[in-house]
């Protein structure tokens, strides 16, 4: 019975519309919308990193349950932009919450699925009786080099998760993984940006992983995508996702609640556990939710999700947290100095 204690989720309010981007590299904004299915992205304050959206996204799950930190085993966070090469993101986020120091921690880096990696491990700890309570993050600051496609979508945000098996608000009935040596995407130590090959994003890449983990629990739950109310795929546009959705029978009701690119953009680590808690802020006791991450390199991770009573009970409180939803209204528009600024990508002398 183990499954999801609690959830929260952190986005900027920062914002930058595609027309912005493509005012200053020529490009026309109607075939980058029309291409990829984003509109706009959200963009980190000046003050922050995956470290902070990691603490925050932690923090609002902490708001809609009253768990004590101190029975926190475990601390995972799962991010391509950690803001240290050494020095782990995931003590800072224990520290913050109150778990440390009686707690097991790393970072996992995995491209776009070292989240759903993380939600893994802690899985593991618990069934194990190794820990009460594990924690498993994914929140990134996205990278895109000036005018490379990627700086359409790379988005920054996160979500967090507790793991336990006390009375979850969702069980994690199974998990399966699909992974192979494929070099889509990749950034070596030191640079700045990645970098990517591009004839390999969509196929050998995204969708042979993503149908392959799908298949692969589809298989192993004896499921099709008929037997789920919801489904949500990591999204680094939003045509990729709906195409594999279609591809697997799922119908566009079913992943519409989860769906958050075209104005969030791509949050990498975060991508499909924002989707998820996005889902959750939905759910109703007795839906079943399908998930499946994807992250370069490459591979997949799948879940067969069922939503219990708790979700509604007087121990949860979703509405103490903002929802996806909340955490997208009243965006602050940049235009593309002040979002060059934000990202680092001008850098004041001093």
């Amino acid at each position: 019975m183990v499954g999801i204690i609690t959830y929260g989720a952190y986005i900027p309010r920062y914002r930058i519309r595609v027309e912005e981007i493509t005012k200053v590299w020529g490009a026309n904004a109607a075939d980058i919308t029309g291409g990829l299915g984003v509109f706009e992205k959200s963009v980190p304050d000046l003050d922050e990193d995956a470290a902070t959206i990691a603490v925050e996204a932690a923090r609002n799950a902490l708001k809609r349950r009253n768990v004590d930190p101190k029975k926190i085993g475990a601390v995972y966070v799962g991010s391509e932009s950690h803001p240290y090469a050494v020095k782990p993101t995931a003590c800072t986020v224990g520290e913050a919450i109150g778990a440390t120091p009686q707690m097991t921690a790393a970072d996992y880096e995995f491209a776009c699925k070292a989240g759903t990696a993380a939600i893994q491990t802690c899985m593991g700890l618990v069934k194990s009786n190794m820990v009460t309570y594990g924690l498993a993050i994914g929140s990134d600051v996205s990278q895109g080099a000036p005018s490379d496609a990627l700086e359409y979508t790379a988005a920054a945000g996160g979500a967090a998760f507790v793991i336990g098996n006390d009375d979850p608000i969702a069980i994690i009935n199974h998990t399966c993984s699909f992974t192979t040596d494929t070099p889509d995407f990749w950034r070596r130590e030191g640079q700045t940006y990645p970098r990517h090959g591009g004839r390999f994003t969509g196929d050998p890449g995204y969708f042979k992983h993503v149908k392959g983990a799908s298949l692969l629990l589809f298989e192993q739950m004896h499921k099709t995508a008929k037997d789920y109310d919801y489904a949500v795929f990591h999204q680094p546009n939003a045509k990729f996702p709906q195409k594999v959705a279609k591809d697997l029978g799922f119908k566009p009701q079913q992943i519409k609640p989860g769906l958050v690119v075209p104005h969030l953009g791509n949050t990498y680590s975060g991508a499909s556990p924002i989707g998820l808690a996005a889902t959750l802020d939905i759910a109703k006791p007795g839906d079943r939710i399908f998930v499946c991450s994807f992250g370069s390199g490459a591979g997949s991770d799948a879940f067969d999700i069922t939503v219990t009573d708790a979700i509604t009970s007087n121990a949860f409180h979703r509405d103490a947290a903002p929802s996806v939803q909340q955490l997208l209204k009243d965006p602050i528009y940049l235009d593309y100095a002040r979002y060059a600024k934000h990202k680092g990508k001008i850098v004041m002398q001093s």
